[in-house]
């Protein structure tokens, strides 16, 4: 597997990928101009075994809240990709069904519609009333054990070159892992898959989805949530050395709407989240419209996309308005008529 990561194939394949929506970056442009020579320069110092991982350029993101990212070189990104692109597929057949972030065709809108289905069935087409557990686990990227990660690596990864790759790369940053590493997404996949397999397969709780490090139970019983949340606690704290976010457990009806990925989510529908709304509202303009509006075709949003069209029409002084002049009448977004998401998930009866 190693010798398939840094063949001048994979590593040239890699780049085609990485540099998707990032060649009008300067850095990424200036590598492309000797392109050839600088991946010909990594393929032979990975395989002379004198590769290392240069050091990271930090910055501040706000997306909503404030992130501190530290970005590795574009030479060391790309080796990133080009690992991620061979060992995720072996990984992502391990990882169980309702692990949603950074997997293909899952996502954060792939989720709230598991979301809705779970609770759909569990509740028994809304006949019951159903429990949800909702947690998140404190700075968890700032507190991956790296032994434990090497460890969980190891036992899965026969090629001892590839594991002093890996090793490199993860020991690069410190404490943790870096939020701005592709290679960063997989590995903690990899790393709360223990907390999946407990969930699903020890505390039998089917109702259980995971993005990243923010996770949900739905049940019928409220003290049976209560008790895994102890034991979620505990198997978080000795085998991983992760804590659950002490304020932020939430356990509410469902019936009362619940506050996740951007979204808040009822039995028959879903609204955006108001920070959410405030947020696009701030920052909405000619290039990212339909970005945001495309975030309103998954929720009840008929008024909020009339009124995001007359908001960039102030934006761009009236040509978006040119573009779609009637606001009575929203534009459909991949096919979708936004004036049709409002309409409720009509439960499905169920034979006794």
């Amino acid at each position: 597997m190693f010798e398939k990561i840094i063949s001048l194939e994979n590593l040239f394949n890699a780049w085609t990928e990485f540099k998707k929506e990032k060649a009008n970056k300067d850095d990424v442009a200036e590598f492309e101009i000797n392109l050839e020579d600088h991946i010909f320069k990594l393929h032979n110092d990975l395989k002379n075994k004198t590769y290392k991982h240069g050091e990271y350029f930090s910055f501040f993101v706000h997306d909503p809240k404030r992130r501190h990212i530290h970005k590795a070189s574009v030479r060391d990104r790309l080796l990133h990709h080009a690992i991620h692109r061979v060992i995720e597929p072996t990984w992502d057949k391990l990882f169980i069904f309702d692990s949603w972030s950074s997997r293909k065709n899952k996502g954060t809108h792939g989720a709230v519609n598991r979301l809705q289905k779970s609770g759909l069935e569990l509740s028994r087409n809304y006949t019951r009333t159903l429990w949800v557990l909702k947690l998140d686990v404190r700075k968890f990227f700032d507190s991956v054990d790296h032994d434990i990660l090497l460890k969980i690596l190891q036992e899965r990864t026969l090629d001892d070159q590839l594991m002093g790759l890996l090793r490199e790369i993860i020991e690069s940053y410190s404490p943790g892992l870096s939020l701005g590493n592709l290679t960063s997404q997989l590995f903690a996949n990899v790393y709360l898959n223990q907390l999946d397999q407990f969930v699903k397969h020890e505390l039998k709780m089917t109702g259980y989805i995971r993005y990243a490090d923010d996770f949900i139970i739905l049940h019928q019983n409220r003290e049976l949530l209560i008790n895994c949340l102890g034991k979620i606690t505990d198997l978080l704290r000795e085998q991983l050395r992760l804590d659950v976010h002490p304020k932020k457990i939430e356990l509410k009806r469902y019936t009362s709407g619940i506050d996740y990925l951007g979204y808040v989510c009822f039995p028959n529908h879903r609204v955006l989240r108001t920070k959410t709304k405030r947020r696009m509202f701030k920052r909405v303009n000619e290039k990212n419209y339909s970005s945001y509006n495309g975030i309103l075709q998954h929720c009840r949003s008929k008024k909020l996309q009339v009124e995001l069209i007359e908001k960039v029409k102030k934006v761009t002084d009236g040509k978006l308005g040119r573009q779609f002049p009637n606001t009575k009448n929203p534009p459909r977004v991949s096919g979708v008529s936004a004036r049709r998401t409002d309409f409720p998930i009509r439960p499905i009866k169920q034979t006794p």
